[in-house]
């Protein structure tokens, strides 16, 4: 993560007042990840609305994929990306329904060290705001793996930006600063 000002350094790293440092001008490598059968990346407003998201605020988009669903499949490249050093947020689109082949929370909850189930409730509570009780078909996770934040959102450009814009985006810094633990620090690429 790129910040303003030189870390203070030092401590153990459970510092509260480090944690509470973290700036929305630190900059955050991102990977998004489209999962789907049907789509191409030129037609992926899902992905767009994510990449937009992160971009307009000047964060940094690691990588870009589009992968077709299946739980190998997704956890696969999931954990790949995990453990690349310019990543510090996944946010995956797609796979996230109810149909039998919809398998992106099933892949990735194993990969998880610790769960975000604020997430899901935030978004619950927004999405239900925008659309009502069609939510309710919507399923969503987030949590930690090895220190990167990841995020499961649905292929719906709106349900993608709203998650994005209003939680994750602005949320990101600070996650991530204390989800990275003893990772290099976030941005900087492990030689």
């Amino acid at each position: 993560m790129a910040t303003d000002e030189a870390d203070g350094g030092g401590g153990d790293g459970g510092d509260e007042t480090a944690d509470e440092d973290a700036t929305d001008d630190e900059v955050i490598g991102a990977a998004v990840v489209t999962v789907s059968s049907t789509r191409s990346l030129e037609d992926d407003e899902p992905g767009d609305a994510v990449v937009s998201a992160f971009e307009d605020a000047g964060h940094e988009l690691a990588t870009r994929e589009l992968i077709e669903s299946g739980y190998d499949n997704v956890q696969s490249i999931v954990t790949r990306l995990v453990d690349r050093g310019d990543v510090d947020v996944v946010v995956t689109t797609g796979g996230t329904g109810v149909s039998p082949d919809d398998v992106t929370l099933e892949a990735i909850s194993p990969l998880l060290d610790k769960e975000l189930p604020a997430f899901g409730d935030l978004f619950t509570r927004l999405g239900y705001e925008e659309v009502g009780t069609g939510v309710l078909c919507t399923r969503t996770m987030a949590g930690v793996s090895d220190g990167v934040p990841i995020f499961c959102l649905p292929a719906h450009a709106t349900a993608t930006d709203l998650a994005t814009t209003s939680i994750i985006v602005p949320e990101g810094p600070k996650l991530v600063s204390q989800a990275v633990g003893d990772r290099a620090s976030p941005g900087e690429v492990e030689e």
